[in-house]
């Protein structure tokens, strides 16, 4: 069969350029919404009087969305954005839980009191919408 291109058939673990390239979209998407969410989250904090740490703290545990300080108290912040807020809460699942809070203690290392810092963790709930509900002390530490 002379001049027949080898099978561009997909092998096992592979998607078609064209879901490959629509699910690229779709992340890319879902990653803008997720950063808008979370700068949403940042000013209402900022608006009740809390200090930005730091955004996307990142440690060996995994990742923290958002860290605000109020006073003493160091907060942790999981932003979790889906049509409703009833669906952004099914989307926390306990791996991240657990990764959540070892990235929390891992951040507490770094401070002058570390495990003895006042902290809580919350979780930021957005909805389609915009609209945000914030659940203080979410995960009891």
């Amino acid at each position: 069969m002379i001049g027949l291109a080898p099978s561009a058939a997909p092998t096992r673990g592979t998607l078609p350029d064209g879901l490959r390239a629509a699910k690229a979209a779709a992340g890319a998407r879902a990653y803008r919404i997720g950063l808008l969410a979370e700068d949403r989250v940042a000013k209402a904090y900022l608006r009740e009087g809390h200090a930005e740490i730091a955004r996307r703290w990142r440690g060996k545990g995994g990742e923290i969305d958002l860290i605000v300080r109020l006073g003493d108290e160091v907060v942790f912040v999981e932003v979790k954005c889906a049509d409703t807020h009833a669906y952004a809460a099914e989307r926390l699942t306990p791996r991240q839980t657990g990764r959540l809070m070892q990235a929390a203690e891992e951040f507490l290392d770094t401070q002058p009191l570390g495990a003895l810092t006042p902290m809580r963790i919350d979780v930021a709930l957005v909805d389609r919408q915009g609209r945000i509900d914030i659940i203080e002390n979410a995960l009891w530490t």
